[in-house]
Formats: C-alpha cells, sequence, structure tokens
C-alpha cells in the first residue's frame, strides 16, 4: 500500500493528487500549513507528532485523527513512518523533508536510511525529488534533468550510463569523491553499484 506523509519542512508550491493513495497523514507541525493550502482536511488518515509544533486546538473536529507519540527519543517523521509500517504500508512519498533548518533535513535522510530496507521512501520537494537506491536502478524519462549520485556515507564500484560524465567502476564517498550536478544525456538512465549506498537526487531540467 502507498502512503503519501506531509512533514514539517518547506511546504509544497503544490499540492499532490492525494487520490493516488492509499493513507494520507501529516504529522503536527504540517498541519497548519496542509490548512492554509486547502488542503482537504477530512482526508487526513492520521495527524501525529508530540504536538509541540501545532495543538490543533483550532481544529476539534479532527481531534478523533490525532495520534499522540511523544517519545523525545525519536523524530516525529520517524514515528510517523512506524505508525504508517504498523498499518502495512510499503510505499510513502514524503512532501516537506527539506527546507528550514538543515539540522532536520539531515535527520530526516539518516531517518529514512534506518527505513528503507522495509519501505520505499521517496521525497519531493520544489527542486527535486531523491531517495535511496537498489544496486543496480533504472530511471526512466529523465533526459535533461540533473542527476546527483551522493553517497550515504560511501559507495563502491560505481557505474552509470546515460549521463553527460560517466562513472566507471568508481569508488565514492562523503569525504572524498561525490557525483553530484551531473545531468542526464539519454531518455533512460543506469546506475550499478557493488556495495555501499547510494542517494540519488533526480532535480529540474538541468539545461
Amino acid at each position: 500500500m502507498k502512503a503519501l506523509l506531509f512533514i514539517n519542512g518547506e511546504p509544497p508550491k503544490a499540492l499532490p493528487d492525494y487520490r493516488d493513495y492509499g493513507i494520507i497523514a501529516c504529522t503536527d507541525g504540517a498541519f497548519h500549513y496542509l490548512k492554509e493550502m486547502g488542503f482537504p482536511l477530512s482526508k487526513l488518515d492520521f495527524v501525529s507528532g508530540d504536538f509541540d509544533s501545532h495543538s490543533g486546538a483550532d481544529e476539534p473536529i479532527y481531534h478523533e485523527k490525532f495520534i499522540h507519540t511523544p517519545d523525545q527519543n525519536k523524530t516525529d517523521f520517524d514515528k510517523a513512518l512506524e505508525i504508517l509500517c504498523n498499518r502495512g504500508v510499503t510505499s510513502v512519498a514524503v512532501f516537506g523533508a527539506s527546507g528550514g533548518e538543515m539540522d532536520h533535513f539531515l535527520g530526516n535522510l539518516t531517518v529514512a536510511f534506518r527505513h528503507k530496507n522495509h519501505l520505499n521512501i521517496r521525497f519531493f520537494d520544489n527542486h527535486s525529488e531523491y531517495f535511496f537506491v537498489e544496486n543496480d536502478t533504472l530511471l526512466s524519462g529523465v533526459k535533461g534533468r540533473m542527476i546527483s549520485i551522493y553517497p550515504f556515507p560511501s559507495a563502491e564500484k560505481v557505474t552509470t550510463d546515460g549521463l553527460n560524465w560517466e562513472l566507471s567502476s568508481e569508488s565514492l564517498s562523503m569525504t572524498n569523491s561525490l557525483s553530484t550536478r551531473n545531468f542526464a544525456v539519454k531518455d533512460s538512465v543506469r546506475i550499478q553499484y557493488l556495495s555501499g549506498n547510494i542517494l540519488l537526487f533526480i532535480g529540474d531540467k538541468y539545461l
């Protein structure tokens, strides 16, 4: 089952089509921007968090959807993903992970990394989409788009086909060698690597 999750980063400029998802949820901090953007709050299956960002006092009719998760050892994003897992979700589209305070953004990436073996998590923001990729990944419909291959924290023997600057069995690491701000010259791009982890960013048109 696919889920749509809004968290408390930079709001999307345009709201996605919620009809494509089996479960729709948000963290407490995202509740207020969804309301301001005119999102149909009745479509939310739950609102979770410690409610330090938003009490929901102005929307009492939705209180039955609130799930209080006060554990301060986990972020609201982490706790929302756990709820979704318990409800049988296997794929999550996340909006609002980036923007604002960058420590939150980095924390969100770390949370996604911890969940990546049992959840297919794909982030969307106003500039790009990004997600952890399998060892052999084929992208379609990406010609002309910015492609950044970010090791998390390292990836060995990375090879690509379809990029302007190809990689051939390269070793990448956060502290040594990255492959960012590349772009696709083919409609289909293949990325392979032997070991490690890659966080892939697909951006807007590069040229």
